[in-house]
């Protein structure tokens, strides 16, 4: 199994589905896309923000439970991906040991993200769908960090949003 970040979520742009971007922390650095509902790619968000809903969230619960029942998250693993399916499991320990329960990445990543949890995957899964980002070999300063490309996007949205395609016309 090989660390892995969560770099965010994204929507795809042709389709408008959320997208979780999970990212290996060592070389190559291997970008794994998994798509996910609108549903669950929310339950992540505020996994992110560290927001507190009125009343528990199903993943706030199911936290609650684990609490109650003296067991911890110790890890998240995506261990397969078939016929474009990917799998998880959540790794607990308590007080009757170790187990393995079979998840869906995306809720096994609102857990990890609410609790601090390391996640993983699985070599097999980030050779068949992990994504090599290949950087320019010219750059023109140090690279930019996480804040400023969310800048840069927001700058780029904003200026989207504010254009008009009259802008662009040739005038006589």
């Amino acid at each position: 199994m090989t660390p892995v970040e969560l770099m965010g979520l994204q929507v795809e742009p042709n389709t408008g589905a959320p997208i979780v971007l999970l990212r290996e922390t060592d070389d190559p650095h291997r970008i794994l896309p998994v798509f996910i509902g609108t549903p669950e790619a929310i339950a992540i968000a505020v996994g992110m923000e560290g927001a507190m809903a009125s009343r528990p969230l199903t993943h706030d619960l199911l936290i609650d439970v684990l609490e109650g029942a003296d067991t911890r998250l110790e890890r998240v693993d995506v261990t397969a991906l078939e016929d474009g399916t990917f799998h998880a499991e959540l790794r607990l320990h308590g007080p009757g040991g170790s187990r393995r329960v079979s998840s869906r990445p995306s809720d096994a990543i609102a857990l990890a993200v609410r609790l601090g949890a390391p996640m993983f995957a699985s070599e097999a899964v980030l050779d068949e769908a992990g994504l090599e980002v290949v950087e320019a070999e010219e750059t023109t300063g140090p690279p930019l960090t996480a804040g400023e490309i969310e800048a840069e996007v927001a700058q780029f949205t904003s200026f989207l949003d504010e254009v008009d395609p009259a802008d662009f016309e040739d005038s006589p």
